[in-house]
């Protein structure tokens, strides 16, 4: 069965409701949203008369949430963010030209796709790119995301995986921590301080059992949750850090970080780029994943 228009709530109803919500106060509402209490007052009976169920219950000078009125508040607070990210989306247009989407991960997107994406919007001059970063799955079509870039396993519910690439980690430190230690041999590298990524806490034991040495060690040392946060702990001489090549480019070229051993280990995981199922024709998607795998090409 189809609700008829009038059943449906307007955003300003909507606004009033949250608002309200928020202050626990028609008064406090109205002035945020430049109305009368009477005025508020009106849109929430509107709303609970559309709804059929009681939204506030007063209480002396507060108005407190029903318990209707707590289950539909997350929901009217992502209608309205929604609402607000369209306006942003459709302001960010140049010249009659496109939006896209993108997805990824916080490290990945900072150091490597940042330095390369001026090359792909060469091609499109009224391109905008609506960036963010995400370190876990998420919905694509709820949060309307054209493309995204995901580490993992090719595994993506109501989405279209493509590889991108395969990930080589390295162990490097900064040339001042390294003068401080002589390190020869790979068993020595325990003599460091280990910088470790909390989601990634056997890497340090993986790499040094492929060395065919004892890992006992493997496991103390620093941990942070970000590439980023290693990748500086390690320029700054805080310990050595196994990390993929990929986000280490500027730091290798320049020296500010030395790879102790060239034994590289490949992780049992790999990038892929995600498209979601309703935009696998969407074609500057499809474009800008042709560019993203030409680049690692």
């Amino acid at each position: 069965m189809n609700l008829s228009r009038t059943s449906i709530p307007d955003l300003a109803v909507l606004q009033a409701f949250e608002a309200a919500a928020r202050h626990e106060n028609f008064t406090k509402a109205a002035v945020e949203l430049n109305l009368t209490q009477s005025a508020i007052s009106r849109q929430i009976q509107t709303l609970e008369d559309q709804l059929g169920v009681p939204l506030f219950e007063r209480v002396r000078k507060r108005v407190l949430l029903s318990t209707a009125g707590r289950r539909i508040l997350p929901d009217a607070r992502r209608l309205l963010a929604q609402s607000e990210a369209l306006v942003m989306r459709a302001r960010a247009v140049v010249d009659g030209g496109d939006v896209l989407s993108i997805a990824t991960l916080p490290t990945f997107g900072n150091r490597w796709l940042m330095p390369r994406l001026p090359g792909f919007m060469d091609h499109y001059p009224t391109l905008s790119i609506d960036l963010t970063s995400r370190s876990q799955p998420f919905d694509l079509a709820h949060e309307n995301v054209d493309l995204a870039i995901h580490y993992g396993q090719p595994v993506w519910a109501h989405a279209i995986c493509t590889y991108l690439c395969g990930e080589i980690i390295l162990p490097v430190a900064a040339p001042s921590l390294l003068a401080r230690h002589e390190i020869g041999e790979p068993h020595e590298i325990c003599r460091l301080p280990l910088l470790h990524l909390a989601t990634r806490p056997k890497q340090w034991a993986e790499w040094l059992q492929l060395q065919d040495v004892d890992d006992g060690d493997a496991y103390r040392g620093s941990r942070f949750d970000q590439f980023s946060m290693v990748i500086e702990a390690a320029t700054r001489g805080m310990g050595a850090g196994l990390l993929p090549l990929y986000l280490i480019e500027e730091e290798l070229a320049s020296g500010t970080l030395q790879i102790i051993f060239d034994r590289p280990m490949s992780t049992d995981n790999s990038y892929y780029v995600v498209l979601p199922e309703g935009k696998i024709e969407n074609p500057l998607a499809q474009d800008f994943q042709k560019w993203l795998i030409g680049q690692v090409s």
